[in-house]
């Protein structure tokens, strides 16, 4: 019975520094994922990452090995390495930001689904300049290009289970479709942009009578 004692205060200390340490994990976790992923938008520094990882885990998995009898940091370095290997190349150095600062775009909005001649439709994102409005695929490639001087009308309208955005210009015209619970909040902050931006027309004034006349 007395040594019962021990054995069981040992087990609970055991466990209290293993729950411990795992709640570290996470917590270092959370402050270094966002850190990762912006390491990611970097190709040469994600790929020496990936290769720091990888030659880490390789030395985990050996080095425990020749000094004493442990199976818990092996398998961590196993992970490691296995993680170095299947992690995703890096993504492009394009964001959002980026694109719409190269365009001139004073706000980006979202473009519901576009649908390009005969091709697929395709979610679709709108960036509102001052000169033009550029309806960009998910990969921030060009679907379409609007003159903003030419636009006469940009309506929201309700259809069967979707809401549209339907924008004419000169003799042309394009229809960006949503759907979804907030398929017309999207569609009405699209529209009051658009028309943020679109010159009304002026006025035609009265011709005055010439004098005399």
């Amino acid at each position: 019975m007395k040594n019962a004692r021990p054995a069981e205060i040992r087990t609970q200390s055991s466990a209290s520094r293993f729950r411990n340490i795992f709640i570290g994990a996470i917590f270092a976790a959370v402050l270094v994922i966002p850190k990762i992923l912006r390491l990611r938008r970097n190709p040469r520094a994600w790929a020496a990452f990936r290769v720091i990882l990888g030659l880490a885990g390789a030395g985990i998995v050996i080095f425990p090995l020749g000094l004493w009898r442990s199976y818990l940091l092996p398998v961590a370095g196993l992970g490691m390495f296995i993680a170095a290997i299947l992690l995703p190349p890096a993504k492009p150095d394009t964001t959002v930001d980026d694109r719409a600062r190269a365009l001139g775009a004073l706000v980006v909005v979202n473009g519901g689904r576009y649908q390009p001649g005969n091709a697929g439709a395709t979610a679709a994102r709108l960036f509102v300049g001052s000169e033009h409005i550029w309806a960009l695929d998910s990969h921030l490639q060009p679907l379409l290009v609007i003159p903003i001087a030419e636009i006469t009308s940009a309506t929201a309208e309700r259809g069967e289970d979707e809401w549209h955005l339907r924008i004419r210009w000169a003799d042309r015209a394009a229809e960006f479709n949503y759907t979804g619970v907030f398929g017309e909040h999207f569609a009405r902050v699209a529209e009051s942009t658009l028309r943020g931006v679109v010159r009304p027309a002026l006025p035609v004034l009265p011709q005055r009578r010439a004098a005399g006349a």
